[in-house]
């Protein structure tokens, strides 16, 4: 199966506030990508990820990934700092999925984000 961008975009954080970046109804395998590359040291960034179990049920959270600090520029620090690019797991989801950011602690940064189907 092909994979393709189901969307993706910009999102500039907002502290304390979680920012949808997508809600998807068709079910299918799902992937959120983010670009770290703008965290600084005293940044906290959480990835959310929400799914529905059944038909008609709301959608609940599922799992949150935190990542704290500068995050490695894909050079030599690489090793020491981490990937810059973090990925979701893949998430099979039938009745819908949300993922969203939310940037707890530090300056509000810009992310460049694409959610990636199967």
């Amino acid at each position: 199966m092909a994979v393709s961008e189901n969307t993706g975009g910009t999102q500039t954080a907002v502290i304390g506030t979680e920012h949808v970046l997508a809600t998807i109804t068709a079910a299918g395998v799902y992937q959120l990508v983010v670009d770290t590359r703008n965290m600084v040291n005293g940044d906290v960034l959480e990835l959310r990820t929400y799914l529905a179990v059944r038909s008609g049920e709301s959608r609940r959270l599922a799992r949150i990934d935190r990542y704290g600090d500068r995050q490695g520029d894909g050079a030599a620090d690489t090793a020491a700092k981490g990937e810059v690019v973090k990925f979701s797991i893949p998430y099979t989801s039938v009745f819908g999925i949300r993922f969203a950011l939310k940037q707890t602690a530090g300056t509000g940064r810009s992310f460049v984000w694409s959610v990636w189907q199967q």
